[in-house]
């Protein structure tokens, strides 16, 4: 198992930033690729940026390509996503997930999730 807690989410002004954290225990951190997702109400779930097991491949949807950074921090067994020029439509419970894979269709371990809400 591995276990995952994300924070950092919070209230923010359109054009603002803020960085979520996503800390994780129990298995080998670096063994596992790591996610990012949100889901907006009345939306489905998407992924929003992913990176490999060594950091040295990511992956973002379209929407955030240039606004959003996702790193990690093996050491530290913490994965992060720096976000910034945010929009309302950015709106949403951030979830950050493990895999073996990074491109796996359906991620393993997931957390709790953290809210993001961008005022206009």
């Amino acid at each position: 198992q591995v276990q995952l807690v994300e924070s950092g989410g919070g209230l923010v002004q359109a054009g603002g930033s803020l960085r979520l954290s996503c800390a994780a225990s129990g298995r080998t951190f670096s063994n596992y690729a790591m996610g990012w997702f949100r889901q907006a109400p009345g939306k489905e779930r998407e992924s929003v940026a992913r990176i490999s097991f060594n950091g040295g491949t990511t992956y973002y949807v379209d929407s955030v390509k240039g606004r959003f950074t996702i790193s990690r921090d093996n050491a530290k067994n913490t994965v992060y996503l720096q976000m910034n020029s945010l929009k309302p439509e950015d709106t949403a419970v951030y979830y950050c997930a493990a895999d073996r894979s990074v491109n796996s269709p359906a991620y393993r371990f997931w957390g709790q999730g953290t809210q993001v809400t961008v005022s206009s």
